[in-house]
């Protein structure tokens, strides 16, 4: 331990380098992961809140659920079995509010269930990032697929589907505008495994997110960024700690000479690791965390206390081995040959 500390201190800008490398590179992946995670929210929040449980789709939908119909016989045999489970359609759509402006919107219903807003007709409930943009209680809102007018009757928080705030109705408006009288889909929560019904494919919640075109590609580009950056970060660790090692030839040599274990070396160059990685994350967390407060309002930004320990946790361990495995040459240390390839 003393040694290790001694070593910093007389080596002091190579270790800030390298600590401050560490840092950027950590800094920068918790910012991607915390864009990566508010990304998601934004873009399936109305799934992603729902309890774990399975969807149920059409088989001849292939997989897409704007495609998918759900056969009304089996859909009443599914509700009348299952006393939690609700069928529902979600179609991506437009509002006029009174003012002519046209907004996008992901139009959603569903039979009676506490999982989602029940609206009479002629009501709408909308995502509360409506409001901010000067909706307000009682407005009217129009859509040229709708001959009446949709009154709104409140707002509820997080609900996005495909980047878009969710506009709840009524079915038999949506049946209007859509011209279509089977739901698309159906949801049953608490199911450990899923149901076999006749023509319908089943999903977890996980892997109907997966079906969503815009969500795939969006995470999976994302985490490959973040994984990236991770494998770099070990990459440095090993290169860094190699070169150091490199160096140290003639050094490792004397110490062994003297009855120095190499188990004391492996110690000594892990407590540099951990004291490097240690004030570099707890600076990149922090900054992190404070990104949460200080994103500017609509940046779907959310770096989770979860998240930050689990890529923390990953960066231990991705620099532990990259450290050990550049430490393997000081096993092979010969002292005698170390010492005189020192001396030249």
């Amino acid at each position: 331990m003393n040694i290790a500390w001694k070593e910093i201190k007389k080596n002091k800008v190579r270790f800030l380098i390298l600590g401050s490398i560490v840092f950027l590179v950590s800094l920068l992946t918790f910012i991607i992961s915390g864009l990566a995670n508010g990304l998601s929210q934004d873009n399936a929040a109305l799934i992603k809140d729902l309890p774990n449980g399975h969807f149920y789709m059409n088989k001849d939908a292939e997989e897409t659920y704007n495609l998918s119909r759900i056969d009304s016989s089996i859909q009443g045999e599914m509700l009348s079995k299952q006393k939690d489970a609700v069928a529902l359609s979600i179609q991506m759509g437009f509002l006029n509010d009174e003012t002519g402006k046209q907004r996008s919107v992901a139009f959603v219903t569903s039979t009676e269930s506490k999982l989602f807003e029940n609206v009479k007709s002629g009501e709408i409930v909308l995502d509360r990032s409506l409001e901010e943009e000067g909706i307000k209680i009682g407005d009217t809102l129009t859509n040229n697929q709708h001959r009446g007018e949709f009154v709104v009757k409140g707002f509820v928080d997080q609900k996005k589907y495909s980047h878009a705030p969710v506009a709840y109705i009524n079915m038999e408006n949506y049946r209007e505008m859509f011209r279509v009288e089977e739901m698309q889909l159906v949801f049953i929560p608490g199911e450990d495994s899923p149901q076999e019904f006749t023509g319908l494919q089943s999903f977890s919640k996980k892997d109907f997110l997966n079906t969503i075109p815009s969500y795939s590609a969006e995470q999976m580009s994302l985490n490959m960024i973040v994984w990236f950056l991770v494998v770099i970060s070990g990459m440095l660790f090993a290169i860094f700690f190699y070169m150091m090692n490199v160096q140290k030839i003639g050094l490792y040599g004397i110490l062994k000479a003297i009855g120095v274990k190499t188990s004391t070396l492996f110690i000594m160059m892990w407590t540099q690791m951990i004291f490097i990685t240690v004030i570099a994350l707890s600076l990149s967390v922090t900054l992190g965390q404070l990104s949460n407060i200080i994103a500017p309002e609509g940046l779907p930004f959310s770096l989770t206390p979860g998240t930050t320990a689990q890529l923390s946790a990953v960066f231990f361990i991705i620099g532990f081995i990259g450290a050990t495995l550049s430490g393997i040459q000081i096993k092979k240390v010969e002292p005698l040959q170390a010492i005189q390839q020192g001396e030249v």
